[in-house]
């Protein structure tokens, strides 16, 4: 851990705060604690993380001591840095195994790593006296993120409901995400999908876990592990226009017709939402949270001001809501009713055009509508196939809130550290 506390303090010289932090990943669960705590102890003080500084400290001191232990793990979870409170955490649960509070916390830091996996492994290994709230259902919660949709639902079909009225908006989006899935996998075999609900399966998970639909599929980098999402996209007028043919298709297969286009003040949303209008035959308008039929149109939502933000979460009568290019590393705090695509990073095409917002709406919307042909090694993604997903979830569409949802599930994808 030498090596690794010389490389911390390597970066830290040179103002790398990011670099300093990448360095102990390798050596967050192999090195002692007492030599962890003091590695990060050396980040918070460069941070100027008080609270963290203080707890990696006593935890250097103390590692044997379940608090302390808990008290560190607790902090790197508080500061995003969950990585580096499993092993403690861990060691503390070794320490204090009847301990629900370490559970929780160890669980709370796998999650934030999308470690599902283990989650359940952890739970489901502690034997058939797991309380229900709310050990077992954060399991069903993990299995359902680990992919394995039938044991979600043995498990969470026999789940009672809260006591406590704090769970009961939990217990409400779980039996909404359980049902979603379902009737995801069942489309997706309906509509010949290669392998419905599995680890390929992007438009069905998405769909079951955030109620949305994802309109298009990335042509690049399938085989090399993007499974359909972007990690980097230089966007183009080409793919913005593709999104909303897309878009257009959904509406359509599902029955909806707003009655007007509603367009968010951030300029890349002002010019896709004037694309949209003129492509769909719309009117637009500016965007308010009461107006009813309307689709509001945003074009990266975690651009958006959070307190604009905040009132997309409860869904006006009729209102839909689409987003053109999804974060999903770090999803926005409100989940689309449709996306066009999946990114890490976008760089929007109009980015250094400095002309009026209508001029670049009108190129976007006489850009070419067909499919991008990739790389070649991409599944095909035929509109007719979109069509009938679109058809069989019409039903549970629009019907669920937007909430966020922070695991990219269980098709994994290539990302940039």
């Amino acid at each position: 851990m030498t090596k690794a506390i010389d490389e911390v303090r390597r970066f830290l010289k040179k103002d790398d705060l990011p670099g300093a932090v990448r360095s102990l990943r390798p050596h967050a669960e192999t090195a002692s604690i007492a030599e962890l705590a003091k590695a990060t102890r050396a980040l918070a003080d460069a941070a100027g993380f008080k609270d963290l500084a203080g707890a990696a400290k006593a935890a250097a001191k103390r590692p044997g001591e379940p608090q302390a232990l808990y008290d560190f793990g607790y902090a790197c979870v508080e500061r995003g840095i969950a990585f580096l409170a499993v092993a403690p955490l861990r060691e503390g649960l070794r320490l204090l195994p009847d301990s629900r509070a370490l559970l929780a916390e160890l669980v709370s830091a796998l999650e934030d790593e999308n470690r599902h996996a283990e989650v359940v492994d952890l739970l489901s290994g502690r034997g058939p006296g797991l309380p229900a709230w709310p050990e077992t259902y954060l399991l069903v919660h993990h299995t359902l993120l680990a992919g394995d949709l039938d044991t979600a639902a043995r498990i969470g079909g026999a789940l009672p409901a809260p006591d406590d009225p704090q769970w009961s908006g939990a217990h409400t989006r779980q039996t909404l995400r359980l049902h979603r899935t379902g009737q995801a996998r069942r489309a997706q075999s309906a509509t010949g999908h290669a392998d419905p609900l599995g680890r390929t399966d992007l438009r069905g998970w998405h769909y079951g876990l955030t109620g949305g639909l994802l309109g298009t599929l990335s042509g690049y980098g399938w085989d090399a592990g993007m499974t359909g999402r972007f990690a980097y996209l230089g966007d183009t007028h080409e793919t913005c226009r593709r999104g909303l043919a897309r878009l257009a298709l959904a509406l359509e297969a599902a029955g909806r017709r707003p009655g007007t286009v509603s367009t968010l003040p951030g300029r890349s949303d002002r010019i896709l939402g004037l694309a949209a209008a003129q492509v769909l035959g719309l009117p637009a308008v500016p965007y308010e949270p009461t107006r009813t039929d309307t689709l509001v149109v945003a074009y990266d939502l975690n651009a958006t001001d959070p307190d604009l933000l905040r009132t997309l979460h409860a869904r006006a009568d009729g209102q839909i809501l689409s987003e053109h290019a999804t974060c999903w590393t770090d999803p926005p705090a409100v989940s689309a009713d449709f996306s066009t695509l999946l990114c890490q990073f976008v760089a929007p095409p109009w980015k250094d055009d400095e002309r009026p917002e209508e001029e670049i709406a009108q190129d976007v919307a006489r850009a070419a509508a067909g499919p991008d042909g990739g790389d070649g090694a991409t599944p095909p993604d035929p509109d007719e196939a979109f069509r009938a997903f679109v058809t069989a979830v019409r039903d549970g569409w629009l019907t669920s809130p937007r909430d966020r949802v922070a695991s990219p599930g269980p098709v994994p994808s290539s990302r940039f550290a």
